[in-house]
């Protein structure tokens, strides 16, 4: 009976903004479960949507699953030391106490910074492998927005990354992990890896894997004849450009049975990305001429005009609460625009004391830093506070909590008000709160990509307006500090 060490720790940060992440922040029950431990991680992922939950239901019924500790932090600004430690030190206990294992899988971001380390998916990894020797395999499952690292490749035996953005396959990529590790236990571990990395940033607005050239990118397989037999994992990670490291941009990684099968796959994996650099790109409006085009489409559109308030998505780092878009559209008198979700705390519970019906003063984003609140009167239409559970393919048949919640509403505008900070990728927090977003005739999303799995398929068209925000969807505009020497912050294109 194999004994299967499995853990995970996520975390995608945002090095330019002055949020940070610490152990609190890790135990917040929010848009995801809160930091689970041994047994508790069982009940809480199975059957659910993240890289652990694919796992567990793909795993062999003869293994022995010791679980761990499991933490997701979703984005924000790097992760405290103390958070690190307290969360990397618990689970590298509880490895070192479970004795000895036959093989270990991790289910990580892969764009992790803490204060201290700009690689921190690559100290986990080396923790773990002084725990368990070079003998046991390790298998990891990353994130499509991973900053992969040398030292993250040499360390692992076998990598499989989300193929999709919107991510739609995270359990089946942990059931890829599952394969993988039975394929090791049978086989023996591999010895070639190979790590290539483009001469470019990818901001996270050009990497949508519902269009091409992403589309065609993710589902490149090595040929398929017995000269690949070998490969173990050919992953492509398109990175995360916010976070200000040696490792930040896209990448492509090979595990195979020999170090030339791995370099082969691996140059031509590369060479095939590096053909359709000139195909990436997205189209950004400015503030007053996008709102003035959404509510022109408006006027004559059948379905909700989609706006992805790009610069304000909590799941780039984004506070969430920023007016920028909600002042254009009340400045221009909008009606039938439904906005969501917006993260005050103070709001909501002030909205729910006074209850359904009530007229209210509020001054939403008032605790944003640097940020101009937006104060005016509003209705409360509904309130709802508890758990309730994501119904979408991102995050579905996940627990959320979102705290106090508010649907307001200003003449023709409504907001969806939350006490925790969640990107708008699932319709369940508008649903709860009464509201329905395919009737709205504009719908202001929180998000910059995960929005089209669920309300894309509801849109006449889809706008990203930029609007002032802690995510600069322009990597070009960012102030690195770590990223290695000739890197270009765009692609090319031409």
């Amino acid at each position: 009976m194999p004994r299967i060490a499995v853990a995970g720790f996520q975390h995608e940060t945002n090095s330019f903004t002055e949020h940070r992440a610490d152990f609190d922040y890790f135990c917040l029950h929010r848009d995801r479960p809160p930091l689970v431990r041994g047994d508790g991680m069982i009940e809480a992922l199975r059957h659910g949507s993240y890289g652990l939950s694919g796992f567990l239901d793909a795993v062999a019924p003869d293994w022995q699953i010791l679980p761990l500790v499991w933490a997701s932090g979703g984005a924000g600004g790097p992760v405290t030391d103390d958070a690190f430690e307290r969360i990397v030190g618990e689970m590298m206990d509880r490895l070192a106490s479970a004795g000895p294992v036959d093989g270990v899988y991790l289910d990580l971001h892969g764009a992790m910074v803490t204060e201290s380390l700009d690689d921190a998916e690559g100290d986990m990894l080396r923790r773990t492998r002084t725990i368990v020797g070079p003998r046991v395999p390790i298998v990891v499952s990353l994130d499509y927005h991973a900053n992969i690292s040398l030292a993250m490749v040499q360390l692992t035996d076998g990598m499989v990354v989300f193929r999709t953005y919107p991510h739609v396959d995270r359990p089946e990529t942990g059931a890829r992990a599952a394969r993988i590790l039975a394929r090791l236990l049978r086989e023996g571990l591999p010895s070639g890896r190979a790590l290539r990395k483009t001469p470019f940033l990818l901001p996270i607005d050009f990497q949508c894997t519902l269009v091409e050239p992403s589309r065609s990118i993710v589902e490149w397989t090595p040929c398929a004849d017995s000269a690949w037999s070998d490969v173990i994992n050919a992953s492509y990670a398109a990175g995360f450009p916010p976070s200000d490291t040696s490792a930040c941009g896209p990448a492509v990684v090979v595990h195979a049975r020999t170090q030339e099968q791995a370099d082969r796959v691996a140059d031509a994996y590369l060479d095939f990305v590096l053909q359709r650099e000139t195909a990436f790109a997205a189209e950004f409006w400015p503030l007053a001429s996008g709102l003035d085009e959404a509510l022109r489409r408006a006027r004559s559109a059948q379905r909700p005009v989609v706006i992805a308030d790009t610069q304000d998505n909590p799941g780039a780092g984004g506070s969430g609460n920023t007016t920028g878009i909600l002042r254009a559209l009340h400045a221009r008198d909008a009606s039938g625009a439904l906005l969501g979700y917006f993260f005050d705390a103070e709001a909501a519970r002030r909205a729910c004391h006074a209850g359904a019906g009530a007229q209210v003063r509020l001054s939403l984003g008032a605790n944003t830093n640097g940020a101009e609140a937006f104060e005016a009167d509003f209705e409360v239409v509904r309130c709802a506070s508890g758990p309730f559970r994501y119904t979408g393919p991102v995050a579905g048949n996940v627990l959320a909590d979102l705290g106090d919640m508010a649907l307001l509403r200003m003449g023709g505008i409504e907001i969806a008000i939350t006490s925790r900070n969640v990107q708008a990728y699932d319709a369940a927090p508008f649903e709860r709160l009464g509201a329905d977003p395919a009737a709205a005739r504009i719908l202001v999303l929180k998000s910059s990509c995960h929005f089209h799995a669920v309300f894309g398929p509801m849109a006449d068209s889809v706008m990203t307006v930029l609007s002032p925000g802690a995510y600069q969807p322009d990597p070009t505009a960012c102030t690195y500090q770590h990223l290695r020497p000739g890197v270009r912050r765009m692609p090319s294109s031409r």
